[in-house]
């Protein structure tokens, strides 16, 4: 088995999955990243200063496609897999009733299947590194709290909350840590599209508009670092994640009379 650490992060085409690729390739890991936009990939692995990297286009909602990327990671690693990110993932918003069933599914199918099949697909490797291998799940403020416009969001990043502490618990024995990135909006392309195919409004311009935090895409990925070696379980991230987990647990009637007033959570 070779002795250099190995990283798999699925998304890895731009955003949040390429500044995690990238900040570990940095810190001379060997990197693999997942997506389904191969020219994304291509061009994250362009900006890697060393040939220690590798791509795998594939679709986490499919199981058999997640094993295959994985097996083929492990080799090229040299047999080891350290950390699986489960970072793909989509963001639709709008009221409930201006969603399609199709854009719904896909929310599901990604944010959830997705990461459950990730798991299912990383364990054998991760079991084969331990102890001190990792399951990263990326989640969401959305996560901890029902907000209006974003329920089915809200309700994919809360499983990706409760799937990290199950396989927490599941694992723990193993050697295997498991931890969550919770943030909140991130300055990547996604804020640059819309909540759903009926909307033509930006989410970067309501976010701005709401005068929304936005944390550079650079502290997540350092973020990512800091969980890998630590044993903390989630990761909170923004000011805006800590004040909505603070009240969620110590006020929570005057944070359920804030969000029914409409109330921006996001400040």
């Amino acid at each position: 088995m070779s002795t250099r650490k190995a990283i798999f992060v699925t998304g890895g085409a731009s955003g949040i999955g390429r500044a995690i690729a990238l900040y570990f390739a940095e810190r001379d890991w060997f990197v693999g990243v997942g997506d389904v936009d191969e020219a994304g990939m291509r061009e994250t692995l362009g900006m890697m200063k060393h040939g220690f990297s590798y791509r795998h286009t594939f679709d986490v909602r499919k199981l058999d496609q997640w094993e295959e990327a994985l097996d083929a990671f492990a080799t090229a690693a040299g047999g080891r897999i350290d950390v699986v990110v489960n970072n793909a993932g989509i963001a639709p918003g709008g009221p409930i009733d201006t969603l399609s069933a199709e854009e719904i599914s896909a929310c599901i199918d990604i944010n959830v299947t997705g990461v459950i099949f990730g798991a299912k697909a990383a364990h054998p490797h991760l079991a084969r590194t331990a102890p001190g291998s990792c399951l990263l799940n990326t989640a969401s403020i959305a996560g901890l709290y029902g907000l209006a416009d974003i329920s089915v969001y809200c309700a994919s990043k809360a499983a990706v909350r409760s799937l990290t502490e199950a396989f927490d618990a599941e694992w723990s024995e193993e050697g295997i840590k498991v931890a969550s990135l919770c943030p909140i909006f991130v300055d990547t392309p996604l804020l640059d599209k819309t909540p759903n195919r009926s909307s033509n409004d930006i989410i970067r311009d309501n976010v701005t508009e709401q005068k929304g935090e936005v944390l550079p895409v650079a502290d997540v990925a350092a973020a990512a670092w800091r969980a890998v070696h630590s044993d903390e379980l989630h990761h909170l991230l923004g000011k805006t994640t800590k004040k909505l987990a603070f009240a969620r647990r110590w006020m929570p009637g005057r944070l359920r009379r804030m969000v029914r007033r409409g109330e921006s959570a996001w400040k």
